[in-house]
């Protein structure tokens, strides 16, 4: 049970610190006047990278080379889904707060919301399908000290 719960704790802050390259990224490329759909895929390159290297070298212990078909294939898959989710809902914000709010800077800050919102409802769904699909099989041994 320990380890389970060391397992979600070190994906939680994985993904903690991917989801802040995601926002701040999201933030500065809407702020700036790119679309939602732009802002998005931005936030998504920018934040999938840390975040599958920190879910499999921190969180799952995985060590070596990745089986594409296996690990790379279903986590981008996972990834790609969550990327569309996000861009989904906020082209959707932006065209409903853009009708109701005038000022563009809480237009910034309820479109973020949004954003954010769409990562954290999937948050805990990633983690079952990271642990179910793709992440499988032994872990390696934690390096000492964690």
């Amino acid at each position: 049970m320990r380890g389970r719960l060391r397992l979600w704790w070190r994906y939680a802050a994985g993904s903690v610190i991917a989801g802040v390259i995601s926002q701040t990224t999201f933030v500065a490329c809407y702020a700036l006047g790119t679309s939602p759909l732009v802002a998005s895929v931005t936030a998504f390159v920018a934040g999938a990278v840390p975040n599958y290297l920190l879910n499999r070298q921190w969180a799952w212990r995985r060590r070596g080379r990745a089986d594409v078909r296996r690990e790379v294939a279903p986590y981008a898959a996972i990834a790609v889904a969550t990327a569309l989710a996000a861009a989904a809902v906020t082209t959707t914000a932006d065209t409903w707060v853009r009708a109701a709010v005038e000022s563009r800077g809480w237009q910034v800050v309820l479109v973020g919301a949004a954003f954010l919102g769409t990562y954290g409802f999937l948050f805990v769904l990633k983690f079952v399908l990271f642990d179910r699909f793709v992440f499988t099989g032994p872990r390696s041994a934690p390096p000492a000290g964690t």
